[in-house]
């Protein structure tokens, strides 16, 4: 059809939004465990192994929303994810809906997207 079509003058538009949506929600995991905003996630220090991700998420987000190193941070956010299901969620179940497994799963891909696809539109990688 030729309106869905002429969507494609916006893919970049579109992409960027992908990307700052994603990232967006990929920090509030990360501030959960460091700052127990919007909620805690559990009590006491972080295990290395969760600082380590929270800082991920963090830093890693925000590198996302602005569109800086969008390639390469991308590439580490989705290898920790897949590290994120195999150790949290795999050996609860075959299933990722039963596991609990699919954010990781869907941030995974989406960032394996933008390792390929870029930044989009509304980048600092494009300055």
């Amino acid at each position: 059809m030729q309106f869905f079509d002429s969507l494609g003058a916006y893919r970049p538009q579109a992409l960027a939004v992908l990307r700052i949506i994603a990232a967006l929600l990929f920090i509030e995991h990360g501030t959960m465990k460091l700052f127990g905003f919007p909620a805690a996630m559990g009590e006491g220090a972080l295990p290395p192994l969760m600082l380590i991700a929270a800082l991920l998420e963090v830093v890693g987000g925000a590198l996302l929303v602005s569109g800086l190193f969008t390639r390469p941070v991308a590439f580490i956010l989705a290898g920790q994810m897949a590290v994120a299901y195999f150790m949290a969620h795999a050996s609860k179940g075959f299933w990722p809906a039963l596991n609990g497994g699919e954010p990781a799963i869907l941030f995974c891909f989406i960032f394996l997207y933008l390792v390929c696809a870029g930044p989009g539109a509304w980048a600092l990688d494009k300055r």
